[in-house]
């Protein structure tokens, strides 16, 4: 695996246009939203639409949950009509109308289980394109098995596996466990991508770095910020810290994000969903949080254009 950097597939987050823009600025692979096998199987649209990819955002893989075994066959060959670059599955996912259903983090409380869904993916991908499985550190902090699952998963066919070092139970919030990251590595021969608190390069550095793996995630700090990639990348390189992007970079960023959304889903969902993003790129910027206030009632592109002029108006001559 030469590839280091790697978008999450955020939920509500890391859709078509946002792939597009991380790609862009040195993501070296993306994921789709996570889709539901049981929604495909039940021929459910919006499932569907979840797993278009365009060219422009290749290598992308497409990640399915679920719990029933006999659901992900027909997923997967629904999934492999879009071209993916691999199959990923989400055994991490800690959101309790997924985890509280049986599915992402909870199958980390059934390995077997598990190891009968990874063994039915590979078996359906039939080497066409990796399987990757994405997981957490476990359900809590008394059951700890991820190096269980990790083997599991290899064993069943995974062709490498991604670690987010938390248990479901802690969600996002204390410092991730590199030692269980490192842990995982020394257990499996595939390799393992870590995830998790990486939000620049020296912490994508120090990730690489304490836990031995081959390749980081980046999630949280994308949204708002493509190009903490492009950073990230010229960091791991040799050390160059690149500048942040000004005021009006920023805007003009966000306005090429948006654009993009309303091409793909049309201005008034692409404007609705706009609002979280506008949120994010005005967070830490001179003036940004009074604006914010304003970004979430957004309904036009007109709108937002004029909320970047007016950001950038008080910015200027300070970048």
């Amino acid at each position: 695996m030469q590839n280091k950097l790697y978008l999450a597939p955020m939920a509500g987050v890391a859709d078509r246009a946002m792939r597009q823009l991380c790609m862009e600025y040195g993501a070296q692979a993306c994921c789709s939203e996570m889709v539901s096998a049981m929604g495909i199987f039940c021929g459910d649209r919006k499932s569907g639409q979840l797993m278009q990819i365009t060219p422009q955002e290749q290598p992308c893989g497409i990640q399915l949950f679920g719990k029933e075994p006999h659901t992900f066959p027909k997923a997967v060959e629904a999934a492999m009509q879009h071209n993916p670059a691999f199959i990923d599955i989400n055994m991490g996912c800690p959101a309790t109308k997924v985890a509280g259903g049986g599915s992402g983090a909870a199958l980390m409380k059934s390995p077997e289980l598990a190891r009968e869904i990874i063994a039915a993916v590979v078996k359906t991908v039939d080497g066409v394109v990796p399987v990757s499985v994405k997981m957490r550190t476990g359900w809590d902090e008394h059951s700890l098995n991820c190096v269980q699952l990790a083997k599991i998963a290899e064993d069943a066919g995974a062709a490498w596996l991604t670690v987010h070092g938390r248990t479901r139970q802690q969600m996002y919030a204390p410092p991730v466990d590199k030692h269980s990251i490192r842990a995982v590595k020394q257990a499996v021969s595939v390799p393992v991508i870590a995830n998790g608190d990486v939000c620049d390069g020296a912490s994508a550095q120090a990730m690489l770095n304490e836990t031995g793996a081959d390749a980081v995630m980046i999630g949280r700090a994308a949204m708002g910020a493509p190009w903490v990639f492009a950073h990230i990348a010229a960091y791991l390189k040799d050390g160059t810290i690149l500048p942040e992007p000004t005021a009006q970079q920023r805007m003009e960023i966000m306005l090429r994000h948006v654009r993009l959304l309303c091409e793909h889903k049309g201005e008034r969902h692409g404007m609705r969903e706009a609002r979280k993003h506008a949120a994010w790129y005005l967070k830490g910027v001179r003036g940004g949080a009074k604006l914010r206030a304003q970004a979430v009632t957004i309904t036009q592109f007109e709108e937002l254009e004029e909320l970047a002029a007016t950001l950038i108006g008080e910015n200027d001559g300070l970048n």
